[in-house]
């Protein structure tokens, strides 16, 4: 598919309990959420938008040449956020595909990015998004990294069956690490905010369970590292020595 006709939306909520005001944290001279929207231009992949609920982080965004919305503050979760954004930014609809892109991965490779636009190559596809195979035996076992079981398909890409924060699959072969970036065919989207939480969503908190219980496709690429996520100092500290 045409990456022309798709839109990067970063979702940022302000409040954060292990690092506040975590968006604005400073990475080398720019606002941690300016970093994940060079990441994104990087990729080239069209426009990047942040979906905000603070107007500090609309100010800091644009104050670097960036392009910012504001939404509201009280969504459930970035889904609901990017949709909000998508329908202020595009409400006649140009563009066809919408990617969420977490606010907290400045050091994400542009070639992340554009993996997760690759399963919607196959039109039977709802949502693209990607992982990486866990080398590292003790984060097999750690339920804080969220575990794709899939099946490989014919062009590289994999189905996933069901994601989990058990490790499986047992049995011999790679355990691989769901990374939360997901690119949405527009209408799929629209379905799957719709949509109340689900019962095994709710069991594994794990919001893409949602999509897969109402018969929505997920398809998956696989590529080569995770993308470090910033939640705590300890992660922005490393985050700022990986940058310098």
């Amino acid at each position: 598919m045409s990456l022309s006709s798709a839109l990067v939306i970063i979702p940022a909520r302000l409040g954060a309990t292990r690092l506040p005001r975590k968006p604005l944290a400073d990475i080398c001279g720019k606002p941690m959420i300016v970093r994940v929207v060079d990441q994104a231009r990087n990729a080239g992949i069209g426009r990047a938008v942040v979906a905000c609920d603070h107007p500090d982080i609309k100010a800091a965004v644009e104050a670097h040449g960036g392009e910012a919305v504001m939404t509201s503050p009280d969504h459930e979760s970035g889904s609901d956020r990017i949709q909000e954004a998508a329908n202020t930014i595009d409400p006649d609809r140009h563009y066809d595909v919408v990617l969420n892109l977490q606010g907290d991965v400045p050091l994400i490779e542009p070639a992340a990015v554009q993996a997760a636009f690759k399963p919607l190559e196959d039109p039977a596809v709802d949502i693209g998004t990607i992982m990486t195979d866990i080398t590292d035996s003790e984060f097999r076992d750690d339920p804080s990294f969220v575990k794709t079981v899939t099946t490989p398909l014919p062009n590289g890409c994999h189905r996933a069956l069901y994601f989990t924060r058990a490790t499986a699959p047992t049995g011999d072969g790679p355990i691989f690490q769901h990374i939360g970036v997901y690119a949405y065919r527009r209408q799929a989207l629209d379905k799957f905010v719709s949509l109340p939480p689900s019962p095994l969503e709710i069991r594994e908190k794990l919001e893409q369970l949602r999509a897969l219980e109402a018969g929505m496709r997920i398809d998956v690429s696989i590529i080569d590292s995770a993308p470090m996520d910033v939640n705590t100092p300890d992660d922005l500290e490393r985050a700022r020595q990986a940058l310098s």
